[in-house]
């Protein structure tokens, strides 16, 4: 490893007569290309209704990066009352709620209490856990299933 200017930089192994670096993996076969899931489908409980009286539902949300979890940190709002990180975190990272233009902080405040409490629990699993699926036990037959928090129609896998 170098460093330069205060970054680590990883440099390749030197390599004589042109040969590549291994890059197997432990069971010896090609490393695995699997794709990275960055953003992903909500639907509300409630949902966000706006000025208009529409109601907003349907939405994406994106991983979160270091940048979005440090930044509310400088925020006044955040400084005066530290349970308002919620709202800018959030505010952050949904990309996308119904027809809204842009979802901002103040969206988020303005959301039902069951819809923000929904937000954080899939902002936790889409982020620590890296799922959207939930144990589930029947009220009525205690039949334990998956369901997956993201929605999707009846019927859908």
């Amino acid at each position: 490893m170098q460093r330069t200017h205060g970054a680590a930089v990883f440099a390749e192994p030197n390599l004589k007569d042109g040969h590549q670096p291994d890059r197997r993996t432990a069971g010896g076969g090609p490393a695995d290309r699997q794709e990275l899931r960055t953003e992903f489908s909500f639907t509300l409980p409630r949902g966000y209704m706006d000025q208009d009286g529409t109601i907003h539902k349907d939405g994406v949300m994106r991983l979160a990066t270091a940048r979005d979890e440090l930044l509310p940190l400088y925020d006044a709002r955040v400084q005066e009352n530290a349970a308002y990180t919620t709202v800018v975190l959030l505010g952050r990272v949904i990309t996308s709620l119904g027809t809204l233009g842009a979802v901002s902080p103040a969206v988020v405040e303005n959301m039902f209490a069951s819809d923000v409490a929904f937000l954080q629990d899939f902002y936790r699993r889409i982020n620590a856990e890296g799922h959207t699926r939930i144990a589930v036990t029947c009220p009525e037959c205690s039949h334990r299933f998956t369901a997956d928090l993201a929605g999707g129609r009846l019927g859908e896998s």
